[in-house]
């Protein structure tokens, strides 16, 4: 099949599932009205669903006429706690909820290869699974459907997402890192309280917060290497219960990101050391809770890399292919590709003046150019359907 010349046909259907999916948008591990249409739109074309009693989204597999191994494309589907600007006219109908981060795309991109690697199944060597996946925003989602072993016996995957840093409609197929790891830590710093006018007498927990905060600033300036990418934020503080009353309580909580492992494995022991040594020089102790969310996403598979770049090529010409900065965000599919190795994730380009698509992710004015939507939904389709070919006659 002719995919990039079919989605184009059918590119009215997959915009029409977009706009449902935006109407009704729902917060993540909530996805039950989504799950809904989605496993009825799948079993209307006739494709098993899987769905689950306890857990929203579902997995479709598509067997194919020829044997071979098992590739899985995946889209995410859950939306953000966003109140909606971006002026459409489909707006979501869920007050303060919205799809900002292009999930419903991604969706109706991979409803749309759906239809055309069904249509054309008979031709597949071996077997699709399409993942719609829960809560991608909560860090978690994507646990669920490896670790109940609906997954097991995929051989590659593939993960797309709209990125507005590159142009609209391109396809960026990267080697090597592409998103960094997303680490969360709260620290708790304990003092002794006292009067403000008698600070000799107490512990000020505040102090020691504010010089916690500036040691954790040499964790990317003098302790990591400065070739690798580290970021290290303190975004909430809390304390203080009075203007002269010196408080026993401070509480801290931020975020870390890297693209090298051993770089994020670096930046948790340093802050462990910094906290605790910053705090004991104050006279305070401090309670660390480091938790490690999301591995960085790597396309570290250089061969299936290449087969994702052939599928662009081959539906579009080596003009659709483009490169953009790795990214500081985070993507839970990495835990997926963790499981996977032969895995990779692609951006599909969003940017775009001309129609005012120029907002980042998690705006409330993030909207797209409807018409990379058949753009991505071939890519799925070529890819899944170029690496069957490839491996066909390879051992499971």
């Amino acid at each position: 099949m002719n995919y990039a010349q079919r989605a184009a046909q059918v590119s009215g259907t997959i915009a029409g599932h977009r706009h449902w999916l935006h109407q009704h948008a729902e917060l993540s591990l909530q996805e039950t009205e989504t799950t809904a249409y989605l496993a009825g739109q799948l079993r209307d074309l006739g494709i098993p669903v899987l769905t689950f009693e306890d857990y929203p989204g579902c997995i479709a597999t598509i067997q194919g006429g020829k044997p071979g191994k098992t590739v899985m494309l995946r889209a995410d589907i859950d939306a953000l706690p966003i109140q909606e600007n971006s002026g459409v006219d489909f707006e979501s109908q869920n007050p303060g909820v919205m799809h900002a981060c292009g999930h419903d795309c991604h969706a109706s991109m991979l409803l749309g290869a759906a239809q055309m690697l069904w249509e054309s199944r008979e031709d597949l060597s071996g077997t699709v699974k399409l993942l719609f996946q829960s809560g991608e925003e909560v860090f978690i989602g994507s646990h669920y459907y490896w670790d109940q072993g609906h997954l097991s016996d995929v051989d590659a995957a593939m993960g797309l997402h709209v990125w507005a840093t590159a142009p609209n409609g391109t396809l960026c197929v990267q080697d090597g890192p592409l998103m960094a790891s997303c680490d969360n830590f709260k620290l708790t710093v304990h003092g002794v309280s006292c009067h403000g006018s008698t600070p000799n007498i107490g512990k000020d927990a505040i102090v020691a917060a504010s010089a916690i905060i500036m040691a954790l600033q040499t964790v990317v300036s003098r302790v990591s290497d400065p070739r690798d990418m580290v970021v290290v934020t303190v975004g909430k503080v809390q304390a203080g219960t009075q203007f002269n009353i010196i408080t026993d309580t401070a509480v801290l909580e931020g975020t870390v990101r890297a693209h090298n492992p051993a770089a994020r494995q670096l930046a948790a022991d340093s802050i462990r050391h910094i906290v605790e040594t910053t705090a004991s020089a104050m006279g305070c102790t401090a309670d660390l809770e480091y938790n490690f969310l999301e591995p960085p996403v790597c396309n570290n598979d250089t061969a299936l890399n290449e087969v994702a770049r052939d599928a662009a090529r081959e539906l579009y010409g080596p003009e659709i292919l483009a490169s953009t900065l790795p990214a500081t965000g985070s993507e839970d599919f990495s835990y997926l590709m963790e499981k996977i190795p032969s895995s990779l994730f692609v951006f599909l380009g969003c940017y775009d003046e001309e129609h005012g698509c120029v907002h980042p992710v998690h705006n409330e004015k993030f909207k797209i150019n409807e018409d990379i939507l058949p753009i991505g939904a071939a890519q799925y389709a070529q890819f899944a359907a170029r690496y069957l070919e490839k491996t066909a006659g390879g051992a499971k």
